[in-house]
């Protein structure tokens, strides 16, 4: 089997069956990212328990506006972040949490990155952004800003 074909079955049973899907009421942390450029965004709920003394998470949940690829990865992230600590969750970059599905194409690279980019900013929201380039804004907060000037359309009828 190859791994393109590997690749498609694994995500499509995260697909056909995502864990840990919706908000999460009482969570600790919140996390959004988004991307202007493909229209996805990720919103990443985390709540934390005390283990030991130490605080680790103990389940994380999302929702996006995303392709199929986007939710696997968020649902296979939020598996394999459940028990880490804030820092060693932290340390994990796209490549690892979207392991599980196999390697990505190409093309899909930038939906574990936003899975990233989500858990950063939920664990630690002053962070570096992922990447080299900064992290997109919300499309609500694309949409609600107010210093952009109206775009204004013509319409003209056909007699």
């Amino acid at each position: 089997m190859s791994d393109e074909q590997d690749f498609s079955q694994k995500l499509e049973a995260a697909v056909r069956n995502p864990k840990n899907l919706g908000e999460m009421e009482g969570a600790d942390a919140v996390g959004t990212v988004g991307s202007v450029d493909c229209g996805d965004m990720l919103r990443m709920w985390v709540k934390f328990r005390d283990e030991g003394g130490k605080r680790v998470i103990d389940r994380a949940t999302f929702q996006t506006f995303g392709c199929e690829t986007a939710i696997a990865v968020a649902s296979v992230a939020t598996e394999l972040i459940a028990g880490k600590t804030p820092e060693e969750a932290l340390q994990m970059g796209s490549e690892e949490l979207s392991a599980p599905l196999g390697p990505l194409p190409p093309v899909k690279i930038h939906c574990a990155q936003l899975v990233e980019g989500a858990l950063r900013s939920a664990l630690d929201p002053d962070s570096a952004p992922v990447g080299n380039e900064p992290i997109s804004p919300t499309l609500l907060e694309s949409f609600q800003n107010r210093d952009a000037k109206p775009k204004q359309i013509r319409l003209e009828s056909q007699k």
